[in-house]
């Protein structure tokens, strides 16, 4: 049987739910009223459709505090967890009343006092209320945001798998780097290589680029072919059993000079980045280690969750207020990204997964750095 319609493991699945069920009573939420597919994935174990863009909130999953009961909105039982039955299954339906009284059948909608959801719609926000007419109604995603903040031990084994398929990813793509391959091209022995590996669906859109002498972020040749000299960035993200294993690397091909300036520049960042992931530490932690490293901001995320999708914490310069907010709480993986640039010489990127312990930061990813070698140099 496939794995993509196979639920996840009891003991992962249980794990997740009992965190999602302290979290609804920390936060006095009687029933949790899901649409965000990470969300009910992660309540449910059933592996859900991922969908390109947005779309609208629906009652995908319905999580009840005082039996752990789940409804779900499916249409068939295939990759459905045994402890959801199938009185507890309701199909997709496009006149939203039908939902409306679905809801309204779940035991303890009637008398439930709060009830949360992870998002909402006009539409919903008024028809909600006659499915719980005695509830004040939450924002649930914090309770969500709570819950998956920090890993279980069974959600690392499932990470450590993704976060491989990424590397094979990245290691195939530093094998295929020559002087005359396309961006392209190599992305896509990038994606092959994870594709062969059992997941084919990326977690990143664009795996390759040149990284620009004349602007601080990429900007590409209009033929996209990587050239002898160049500094060419690679990041490898892969969705497996759902979650998500991002790693990133910077090559040359052929001699590039200024690269080593450039490459120990990156990792004395790197270190410092590697130091402000102590837990408890703010968030904004690792954007004061680019301004301690004397290194400009890049214009992305320094850091962001790695679970589900892409959970919480993102620390970005753009959200410098929220990053100081943030702790760095146990449990928590980050995708770190170490960014340093040079005009007239390029860019070195470096993205790791780094997973905030006790006592410390410990780095999941294993693929190596850059070593001084040329490679690619190969005329194709």
């Amino acid at each position: 049987m496939s794995d993509e319609i196979v639920p996840d493991d009891l003991a992962l699945r249980t794990g997740r739910r009992q965190r999602v069920l302290a979290q609804m009573a920390a936060h006095d939420l009687d029933i949790l009223v899901l649409g965000r597919q990470a969300n009910v994935r992660y309540v449910t174990g059933a592996p859900q459709l991922w969908v390109a863009g947005t779309r609208p909130f629906a009652p995908i999953c319905v999580l009840v505090r005082a039996t752990g009961d789940i409804h779900l909105n499916s249409s068939w039982d295939e990759g459905i967890p045994e402890e959801i039955g199938h009185d507890h299954l309701y199909g997709l339906a496009w006149n939203p009343m039908t939902l409306i009284e679905v809801l309204k059948g779940i035991d303890g909608a009637a008398d439930a006092s709060r009830v949360g959801t992870d998002a909402m719609s006009p539409t919903f926000a008024q028809l909600l209320p006659l499915s719980f007419p005695n509830a004040e109604f939450a924002d649930g995603e914090i309770a969500m945001k709570a819950a998956r903040r920090g890993k279980t031990v069974d959600e690392l084994v499932v990470l450590r798998r993704a976060l491989a398929v990424a590397e094979r990813g990245l290691a195939a793509a530093v094998s295929g780097l020559a002087d005359g391959i396309t961006e392209q091209a190599l992305n896509g022995v990038l994606m092959e290589a994870m594709a062969a590996g059992g997941f084919s669906t990326s977690a990143t859109q664009d795996g390759v680029w040149v990284t620009s002498r004349e602007h601080a972020w990429r900007v590409g040749r209009r033929d996209g072919r990587i050239a002898e000299g160049d500094l060419v960035a690679l990041a490898a993200g892969a969705l497996a059993d759902g979650y998500v294993g991002e790693v990133g690397r910077t090559y040359p091909v052929g001699e590039v000079e200024g690269a080593d300036t450039l490459y120990r520049r990156s990792n004395d960042l790197w270190e410092r980045l590697l130091d402000a992931c102590h837990p408890g530490a703010p968030a904004s932690a690792l954007l004061d280690a680019y301004e301690a490293a004397g290194e400009a901001l890049p214009p992305i995320p320094v850091a962001h969750g790695l679970g589900l999708g892409f959970d919480p914490p993102v620390v970005s310069p753009d959200l410098p207020a929220t990053s100081a907010a943030e702790r760095l709480d146990p449990g928590t993986v980050l995708a770190v990204t170490a960014y340093v640039w040079e005009p007239g010489v390029g860019a070195v990127f470096q993205r790791d997964a780094v997973l905030v312990t006790d006592s410390g930061p410990e780095v999941l990813t294993t693929s190596p750095n850059h070593t001084g070698a040329t490679v690619g140099v190969t005329h194709g």
